[in-house]
C-alpha cells in the first residue's frame, strides 16, 4: 500500500506542480490539504464506529504535530535553498540519523549485517540520484532541521503506538486535524515566501481540481500506510522501504515523463535493490536470533514432564489404568 500510493502520489503531483501540468507550486499548502481529507476519513470512520478512538495527551498530539510540520516545511526550504544534489544528499542521511536516534533513544542495536545492507542501499540510491552538490548556510541548516525533525517524527509514530496502546489508523486520526489546521493556516504564507505566488491568484481549473482531489485521495493511503509500516517494523525499515519508492519513481518517470535514464542510474538501481534484499535477509537473520528456542523432550530436566499432582511434596502419582504407583 504505501509504495504503490507514493509513487501514485508522486506522479499525481508531478502533473499537478510541474510547469508542464497545471502549475500548482503550493505544497506546503497542498499538504495541508492532504490532512484535512485523512482527518476528515478518521473522523467519519469514528462516527461509524469502525474505530475506536483512543486518549492520547493534547500536548503530545500538539508536539508530534509540530516536529511533522516543522519536517515539512523544512524539507520545502531545503530544496528551495539547495540544489537537488545536496538535497538528495540529505535525505540519504536520514537513515544513519534514524539509527542513531533509536539507538539514543529506545537503545535499539544493529548487526553489523543490518548496517553493512543500509551502507549498500543509500550508496546505490546516491549514485542514482545526486549530481550537481551546492550548499549554503542557510540551506545547510533547513537540511539539518529536517532531516532531524523528520527522523525523529518518524521515531515517534512507533513510539506513540506501543506507549498509549492506539492503533495506527486511530493515531493517524488524532494527528491529522491538528497539521490540518496548522498547514492550512500557514501553509499559504510559507509557499509565498518559497516561491512569490499567491495561492489566491491561481487559476483553477478542472483538470487542476481533479489532480488537487486525487492527490489528496492517495494521500490519506500514503498517511496511513507510513503510520502501518513504522507501526509494524521500525522507522529504520521505513526509510529503506522509502529508497525503494525512489527507484520506482525513477523508473516510471523514465516510462511516463521521458525522464533521462543513463548506465549510472541503472547501476546505482540495482546497487540499491540488491541493498535492499540483503537488508530483508539480516533483518530475518536477527528475528531468528532474537527468537526463542524450543527444547526438546531429551533436554529437558528430571520431572519436567511429571504430571502435575505428582509435583507436590513427593507425593507419587498414580496411574489410573493399572492402578500401580509411580514415581
Amino acid at each position: 500500500m504505501n509504495v504503490v500510493s507514493s509513487v501514485s502520489l508522486i506522479m499525481a503531483n508531478k502533473q499537478l506542480m510541474s510547469s508542464s501540468g497545471y502549475a500548482f507550486a503550493f505544497a506546503t499548502t497542498l499538504t495541508g490539504f492532504h490532512f484535512t481529507v485523512t482527518a476528515l476519513v478518521g473522523w467519519i470512520s469514528n462516527a461509524t464506529g469502525y474505530s475506536v478512538s483512543k486518549h492520547v495527551p493534547l500536548w503530545e498530539l500538539v508536539w508530534f504535530s509540530l516536529v511533522a510540520n516543522t519536517s515539512i516545511t523544512g524539507m520545502n526550504l531545503s530544496l528551495m535553498l539547495n540544489s537537488v544534489g545536496f538535497y538528495q544528499i540529505s535525505k540519504l542521511s536520514m537513515i544513519p540519523v534514524v539509527c542513531l536516534m533509536e539507538w539514543v533513544l529506545n537503545s535499539k542495536h544493529y548487526t553489523t549485517k543490518v548496517i553493512s545492507a543500509v551502507v549498500v542501499v543509500a550508496a546505490g540510491v546516491g549514485i542514482c540520484t545526486v549530481t550537481d552538490v551546492e550548499v549554503n548556510a542557510k540551506g545547510f541548516i533547513c537540511a539539518c532541521v529536517a532531516v532531524f525533525c523528520t527522523s525523529l517524527q518518524q521515531i515517534t509514530i512507533g513510539s506513540f503506538q506501543k506507549k498509549y496502546n492506539i492503533g495506527s489508523f486511530e493515531l493517524l486520526s488524532k494527528t491529522a486535524p491538528i497539521q490540518a489546521i496548522s498547514l492550512i493556516i500557514l501553509g499559504p504564507f510559507v509557499d509565498y515566501y518559497l516561491n512569490g505566488r499567491s495561492l489566491l491568484n491561481y487559476p483553477f481549473s478542472g483538470g487542476a481540481t481533479f489532480f488537487i482531489l486525487l492527490s489528496c485521495s492517495l494521500a490519506v493511503f500514503c498517511n496511513m500506510s507510513q503510520y502501518l509500516c513504522i507501526g509494524r517494523f521500525s522507522a529504520t525499515s521505513f526509510q529503506v522501504l522509502g529508497h525503494m519508492k525512489t527507484v520506482c519513481v525513477l523508473i516510471l518517470g523514465w516510462i511516463l515523463f521521458d525522464s533521462a535514464l543513463t548506465v549510472k542510474n541503472i547501476l546505482g538501481m540495482l546497487l540499491a535493490v540488491m541493498g535492499m534484499v540483503v537488508y530483508s535477509w539480516a533483518m530475518e537473520a536477527e528475528k531468528k536470533v532474537a527468537a526463542p528456542v524450543p527444547r526438546i523432550k531429551s533436554e529437558m530436566l528430571d520431572g519436567e514432564d511429571v504430571p502435575l499432582k505428582a509435583r507436590v511434596s513427593g507425593v507419587p502419582a498414580v496411574d489410573l489404568e493399572d492402578g500401580e504407583m509411580k514415581s
